[in-house]
C-alpha cells in the first residue's frame, strides 16, 4: 500500500492503479456482512434488482408478488449494525398484476424507473408520485427490458417478450417505434452496449444471440457462433448458436469490449463484442436451471475484472478472462435469481428467487 502511495505522490504511477488494486483486493476478500441487513418487504421470491448509477444509493427490487420496492442503502443510524430500509413501496392499484421480471433506474437520475412484468406490460414510473407516467402493452409476457446507460441521441427501451420480435419503445413519444426480427423463440434477455449507444444484444430460447445496430433496417450485424464458424465442430442443429440450450443471460463488461452469455446448457461464454468471436474462456460448469432471465453482473474498476453469477443457492465469482472460479458467496436458503455489484463500496448484493425471508449482501472487511 505504501509503495502505491509513494509512486502516486512522485508521479511515477498511474493514479488509477491504486484504486484498481484496492478494488481488486476488496473483491477477493468479500464475505457475508453480519452487520448489514435488508428490510423484508416482498411476500414472494425476488426476480430483479438494480442500483441507481447516479448516486449509488437507492436499490430497486421487483418480486414475483408483483410488488416493487425502493431501498435506501446508506447507513443513517451511525451504528455499525444497520438495516437498509424500504423508503417507498409500489403495492397499490398501480402495481403489476403478475410477477415483475425486470426493474431499472433511469440512467441519469432517480426521478424515474421502468419495470416489466408477466402481466404483458412495461411501466415507466414517476418516483415522486409512484404512479405510471407511461404504460406499454404487449401481446405476451415480458421477460426483459433495458435502457441504454450512455444514450444521448435516443431514448429507446429494448423489450424482450414471448414474441420472437424485439420491440423498441420510445420514451419521448410514448410509442413502439420499431421491431427487430431475427429470433424464432421468446426473447429472454436484452442489453444495450455501454460503449456504443446504437448497439444492442438480444438472447433467445432459440439458442441464439444476435447483435444489432438499431439504425440498420436490414437485420442484425451478426449472430454469435460458439464454434467460430468451424463447421466440422457444429452439428446441423448447432450452426450459429451461442449455446446448446436456451440463452437467458447477457452482460457487457463495463468498457463494452466483451459480452458474456449464459445458457441452460450450464455454460457461460465470453465474446469479443466487436466481431462476435468466442474467446473460448472455459468457466467450467455454471449451473443454470432458470427458464427465465438470469441476472448476473461484472465488477467495475478491478484488475482483473470478476463475474458474479447466481449458481443454485450461492453466487459464483469467476475471473473474467481466465475462467478461474475465485470463490463462492454462500448464505441463501434457496436459489439465487439475481445479483448486482456496487462499485462504490466494492460489495455485492443478491436476492433469492424462492425464499423471500433471506436477502443478503456481502462486503469486504473495511465496509
Amino acid at each position: 500500500m505504501l509503495g502505491f502511495l509513494s509512486a502516486r505522490q512522485a508521479g511515477l504511477d498511474d493514479p488509477l492503479r491504486l484504486r484498481r488494486a484496492e478494488s481488486t483486493r476488496r473483491v477477493l476478500s468479500l464475505k457475508l456482512n453480519p452487520d448489514r441487513d435488508v428490510e423484508r418487504i416482498h411476500g414472494n421470491g425476488i426476480n430483479a434488482i438494480d442500483i441507481d448509477a447516479a448516486e449509488g444509493r437507492y436499490m430497486l427490487s421487483g418480486g414475483a408478488d408483483g410488488v416493487i420496492v425502493i431501498y435506501d442503502l446508506d447507513n443513517h443510524s451511525g451504528k455499525q449494525q444497520y438495516t437498509c430500509k424500504a423508503v417507498r413501496t409500489v403495492g397499490s392499484r398501480h402495481v403489476h398484476r403478475f410477477s415483475v421480471e425486470s426493474v431499472q433506474w433511469y440512467p441519469y437520475d432517480t426521478g424515474m424507473f421502468v419495470s416489466s412484468s408477466f402481466d404483458k406490460t412495461m411501466k415507466v414510473w414517476d418516483t415522486e408520485t409512484l404512479k405510471p407516467a407511461e404504460v406499454f402493452e404487449f401481446e405476451g409476457n415480458v421477460y426483459s427490458h433495458h435502457l441504454s446507460p450512455i444514450a444521448r441521441k435516443h431514448s429507446l427501451i429494448a423489450v424482450g417478450t414471448k414474441n420472437p420480435k424485439i420491440q423498441l419503445c420510445d420514451l419521448k413519444s410514448g410509442s413502439r417505434i420499431h421491431v427487430l426480427q431475427g429470433h424464432r423463440a421468446e426473447v429472454l434477455s436484452v442489453r444495450w452496449s455501454p460503449r456504443y449507444e446504437y448497439i444492442l444484444a438480444t438472447a433467445s430460447a432459440d439458442s441464439k444471440v444476435n447483435v444489432w445496430d438499431v439504425r440498420r433496417a436490414s437485420g442484425s450485424l451478426f449472430t454469435l457462433d460458439q464454434h467460430n464458424g468451424e463447421k466440422s465442430k457444429a452439428s446441423s442443429q448447432a450452426v450459429n448458436t451461442a449455446h446448446n440450450g436456451r440463452v437467458n443471460g447477457l452482460c457487457f463488461t463495463s468498457d463494452g469490449l466483451f459480452l458474456l452469455t449464459t445458457g441452460t446448457d450450464d455454460r457461460m461464454r465470453l465474446w469479443n463484442s466487436a466481431n462476435g468471436e468466442n474467446t473460448l474462456v472455459n468457466y467450467g460448469k455454471v449451473c443454470n436451471e432458470s427458464r427465465k432471465r438470469l441476472q448476473f453482473t461484472v465488477s467495475r474498476g478491478c484488475s482483473p475484472e470478476f463475474v458474479f453469477v447466481p449458481c443454485g443457492s450461492s453466487v459464483a465469482v469467476y475471473a473474467l478472462h481466465t475462467g478461474k472460479l475465485v470463490t463462492m458467496l454462500r448464505g441463501h436458503y434457496n436459489n439465487v435469481d439475481c445479483c448486482e455489484f456496487h462499485p462504490d463500496y466494492q460489495g455485492a448484493a443478491s436476492l433469492p428467487a424462492g425464499n423471500p425471508a433471506f436477502q443478503d449482501n456481502w462486503s469486504s472487511d473495511e465496509d
